[in-house]
């Protein structure tokens, strides 16, 4: 009797323990306000769920984030980051039961590692904001989201850390634990999402590398190279012409690969214009293809080396290059802070330009020496014209095959 007993007992104790982990998954889930999602998702981390519904018609989107196994000692969070695919730039739902016993609900954009969570309005508009607290682990935060034409997919955190007092603060940082996997990719059009887990990568996500790759090899790296070629080289007369073909290839075809990564750019742009915000950004290239257009049409209107409109040309010429060159570079980390990749990224273009800005001043110092002895041995040679042979300047090899 006492063995059949002890038999049912275990019995019972594991047929709830299968029916808690079974009602644990989103797609079994009735909520008591009996409201419905079309969609849901079980994240992989951190026991969190994620119901919602799109409205394709208003780019709208319901949403309900569920984290169980919490308390109320804890707060949690459910963000989209438009800019990245981390923290930074996270567009976050914030939740967490105060010292009155009362939820309290709001948004906060994230800027920095370091954040209090403070509120503040997201990029986006949110509306219909509430949360509870339920079956004394299980928090909700609802909301309703304007997203931007066409943002069906997005990058999304959720994160839970320790309240002191009503106050957040910060989430376990340690690289193994679940609050570091806390990531990933949602297509609200189709419930089998990625996350950082599983590596994947969502198309608006690849469309964001190429045109960050296209950039930094044509207006990041090409740009500058070629500029290098056209001031430096020109000093050997050996190099003439080459130099003018090596400088117009490498900047036509920076220009063209640049042209491919400016388009993609708008692409981007414009699925996403009015929940990404990178006007800086976006004003910056929009203006360095209106410069390099010109350059480009610059180069077949230049006047021969006689030309008495020569020296405005080369004035021209050589202010819009180096103002393209100066505003790409700008605009690069512009964009590497909108991706947010992994730091390594950033350090590799930097080293790319300390090591051409090394080499740049190096050539430097060799062709101001080049130059100065080549003034001296004409003015040694041809005494009677003084500052060289026909009265040009010691620095005349520098600009005579000038572009």
């Amino acid at each position: 009797m006492g063995k059949g007993l002890t038999t049912l007992l275990l019995s019972c104790v594991l047929f709830s323990l299968c029916a808690s982990s079974f009602a644990q998954t989103c797609k079994s889930y009735a909520f008591s306000s009996n409201k419905i999602f079309t969609s849901c998702q079980d994240l992989p981390v951190l026991s969190a769920f994620l119901h919602w519904s799109y409205d394709q018609s208003t780019n709208k989107v319901d949403i309900a984030y569920r984290h169980t196994g919490t308390s109320t000692s804890r707060w949690v969070a459910w963000a989209i980051n438009p800019t990245g695919t981390g923290m930074i730039g996270a567009q976050a739902l914030v939740a967490y039961q105060n010292s009155s016993s009362v939820m309290h609900v709001y948004t906060s954009p994230v800027s920095g590692y370091g954040t209090t969570l403070a509120e503040g309005a997201l990029s986006f508009a949110v509306s219909n904001l509430s949360a509870t607290f339920e079956n004394s682990n299980e928090m909700t935060i609802f909301a309703t989201l304007a997203l931007g034409s066409g943002m069906t997919t997005v990058n999304q955190v959720w994160q839970e850390g320790p309240l002191s007092g009503d106050s957040p603060m910060s989430h376990d940082t340690a690289s193994s634990s679940a609050n570091m996997k806390s990531a990933g990719s949602l297509d609200f059009l189709n419930d089998q999402a990625t996350t950082s887990a599983g590596g994947g990568l969502t198309s608006r996500q690849r469309r964001q590398n190429v045109h960050g790759v296209l950039n930094a090899v044509s207006w990041g790296t090409l740009m500058p190279l070629g500029a290098m070629i056209a001031r430096y080289l020109k000093v050997f007369k050996s190099a003439n012409p080459a130099w003018f073909y090596l400088h117009v290839a490498c900047q036509t075809s920076a220009y063209a690969i640049g042209v491919a990564g400016w388009a993609t750019g708008l692409k981007l742009g414009s699925e996403a214009s009015s929940v990404i915000q990178y006007d800086t950004h976006r004003n910056i290239g929009i203006t360095l293809f209106c410069l390099g257009t010109l350059q480009v049409f610059a180069l077949l209107l230049r006047p021969k080396k006689d030309h008495k409109y020569r020296l405005y040309w080369n004035i021209y010429h050589h202010s819009v290059g180096y103002s393209v060159i100066i505003l790409s570079i700008i605009n690069i980390y512009e964009g590497l802070d909108i991706l947010a990749p992994e730091k390594k990224w950033k350090k590799i273009y930097s080293g790319i330009l300390i090591f051409m800005g090394v080499v740049a001043a190096i050539l430097e110092a060799f062709t101001w020496f080049i130059v100065i002895k080549r003034k001296r041995t004409s003015s040694e040679k041809y005494p009677a014209y003084g500052n060289g042979v026909n009265g040009g300047n010691g620095y005349a090899a520098r600009t005579e095959n000038g572009v």
